[in-house]
């Protein structure tokens, strides 16, 4: 790449970052006050899909391919598991599933300013990895969120993939699908890494390819079949990557 030509990236993923930023704290209060006024949190949830997320996909540019989601009853609560490879996922999946979504986070994001007011008001569900102790009360309460009715996301790989691979995946998100007695959906995201890389704010114009794959029912499972569950959904994953080559 020509010293012309990185300069000229150079300069407009700074311009992104700082529309991303601004973007992001204009919205949270928005999305705070709606969450107030309804006393709610599935019509902020919705706004997400149809307002904060597009604007970072397209703005990218990024290009949306849905493959699946059409064989999916949206009408009744999941658990939805993808592979992960870029922070770009977050508003892709916003953007790609027709529900309000509620994500399993990393206890450290509900300690951020202004993004831990959101996550703490929308009913995120967060895990502290540094105590594993505390597992049990906030996995219950997640699967109490599902049969409430709520859609809940996971990256099982529990960190972002640098080379496209699928890591193994830990089994919180299947306990949870176990103890709500919900299905399992399978979701394969593709091409994200290449539009927002892992580390760094480097955007690149591309397609980013969701593709979701047949319910894993959970029913009759114990939370010792989590881990069996969670191979399942990771060869599923695999399987739909593999057959996009």
């Amino acid at each position: 790449m020509s010293l012309l030509a990185r300069a000229y990236w150079l300069l407009l993923n700074a311009a992104q970052l700082v529309i991303t930023l601004l973007w992001t704290v204009c919205w949270i209060p928005l999305a705070l006050l709606v969450r107030l006024l309804t006393g709610s949190a599935s019509v902020p949830l919705r706004m997400a899909s149809w307002i904060w997320a597009p604007l970072l996909v397209r703005g990218a540019p990024a290009r949306l391919q849905l493959v699946g989601s059409e064989a999916i009853d949206w009408d009744r609560p999941c658990v939805l598991v993808a592979n992960h490879q870029s922070m770009m996922d977050i508003p892709v999946l916003f953007m790609a599933v027709p529900t309000g979504l509620r994500f399993m986070l990393k206890s450290e994001l509900g300690k951020v300013p202004f993004l831990g007011w959101y996550t703490r008001a929308m009913g995120m569900v967060f895990v502290d990895r540094d105590r594993p102790g505390s597992a049990h009360g906030q996995l219950a309460r997640a699967a109490q969120l599902v049969r409430q009715g709520a859609c809940l996301v996971a990256f099982p790989e529990g960190t972002r993939s640098r080379d496209a691979t699928v890591g193994q995946f830990k089994t919180g998100a299947f306990r949870v699908a176990i103890a709500a007695g919900v299905d399992v959906v399978p979701i394969a995201i593709s091409g994200s890494g290449k539009v927002m890389a892992p580390g760094g704010f480097n955007i690149r114009p591309g397609q980013i390819r969701v593709s979701f794959g047949q319910p894993i029912a959970s029913t009759g499972m114990s939370t010792r079949d989590a881990r069996e569950l969670a191979r399942r959904a990771r060869q599923a994953i695999i399987d739909m990557l593999e057959s996009e080559i």
